[in-house]
């Protein structure tokens, strides 16, 4: 049998970089998971079990907890400070949380390491700053890294996502490159699959939303609370409550059309729309059957957010589809009020891509 890959997961959400690495490989297994938000941190172990996942601080748990030596350390430190949807605050303390990993690298002396973030990451002083302490002098000398901003589609997933992956070594065993893509929009012949469409994944989930009655039948423990849960993917097609305004505007948008398509009805735009015809078209857009789904991102249920609308359905994507589409398998389990677990979907790794990950570095281990 293959030697066991052990793995710690930081900043881990509710696993959606593990269920890759998992899902590449039989030989990862998981020694610890740390997460502030607890009911991520419940999502994650009840997917993958009891003891394994540290609920709190990843400072507090660095200083009072004992860092495990591992093979592979993963994570996505919280990147809101630098992405172009948040307001790119240089001085937001979250973008300082990079230390904190490099730190639990130093303690746990890995062979490799896995860092995911947004696109902008590649771009900013943090990921600058990183890069200099692998340098001679630097905290993380004995290592180096490589990066590539990835799209998701590009790995199989029918979801066009743009991520910042690193990929670190140890400097003796050498860097084991970076993924390489397996599906294109339109193959080259070169052994490319096409890209995964949204017809693919929803093509076959039931059009109305089918498990309102399970969110008030289940509750689970966790750190002396109850939160509701869990669930199975499947239990999380719900339907939302909408406003006869909201209705009236989705009746209105045809296949892939946008909030473009109610300018004809001034009763049905809303002011801003009215006042600034620039700006987002997607908002209130319509998924393409034929195509990738766009980044499902946190409130993927509010179509005001986004292209979230099913693509021919008067409702958005249900946090079944949004699941579907990031890649999580039918034994995932998700805890917590709806919000949350919407979060927990739309921060995650899309599986196909950590799965492209897990193979690369199973396959240099």
């Amino acid at each position: 049998m293959s030697q066991e890959i052990t793995v710690l997961d930081l900043f881990a959400g509710a696993g959606g970089l593990t269920a890759g690495l998992h899902a590449s490989s039989e030989r990862f297994r998981t020694v610890g998971a740390v997460e502030w938000d607890r009911s991520a941190a419940a999502s994650y172990e009840a997917t993958y079990g009891k003891g394994l996942v540290y609920a709190g601080d990843i400072k507090t748990w660095l200083d009072e907890e004992d860092v495990p030596s591992v093979d592979v350390i993963i994570g996505g430190p919280p990147c809101q400070g630098f992405s172009s949807l948040g307001k790119q605050d240089v001085e937001d303390e979250r973008n300082s949380l990079w230390k904190e990993y490099a730190r639990t690298i130093r303690r746990a002396q890995p062979k490799y390491f896995v860092v995911e973030n947004v696109g902008e990451f590649a771009k900013s002083p943090q990921y600058r700053q990183f890069k200099a302490e692998t340098a001679r002098g630097g905290t993380l000398s004995d290592y180096d890294f490589e990066s590539a901003v990835l799209n998701s589609a590009d790995f199989g997933a029918a979801q066009a996502r743009r991520r910042t992956v690193v990929i670190g070594f140890r400097r003796d065993l050498g860097s084991p490159g970076l993924p390489v893509a397996t599906h294109a929009a339109e193959p080259s012949g070169t052994g490319q699959l096409r890209h995964a469409t949204v017809q693919d994944v929803l093509g076959q989930v039931p059009r109305t939303p089918d498990r309102d009655h399970v969110f008030a039948e289940r509750r689970t423990p966790f750190m002396g609370r109850q939160y509701a849960g869990a669930f199975h993917v499947r239990d999380l097609h719900w339907s939302r409550n909408y406003t006869r305004l909201s209705s009236d505007r989705f009746a209105v948008i045809p296949p892939g059309g946008n909030r473009r398509h109610l300018e004809p009805y001034p009763d049905l735009m809303a002011p801003c729309w009215t006042k600034h015809k620039t700006g987002s078209g997607d908002v209130m857009g319509r998924l393409h059957w034929d195509r990738p789904s766009v980044t499902i991102r946190t409130e993927f249920f509010k179509p005001e957010k986004g292209r979230y609308l099913h693509p021919e359905e008067d409702r958005a994507i249900t946090h079944y589809e949004a699941a579907l589409l990031q890649g999580f398998g039918k034994n995932h389990r998700f805890v917590g009020s709806r919000t949350d677990i919407a979060r927990q979907i739309g921060n995650a790794v899309p599986i196909p891509l950590g799965a492209a990950i897990g193979r690369l570095l199973a396959g240099s281990l």
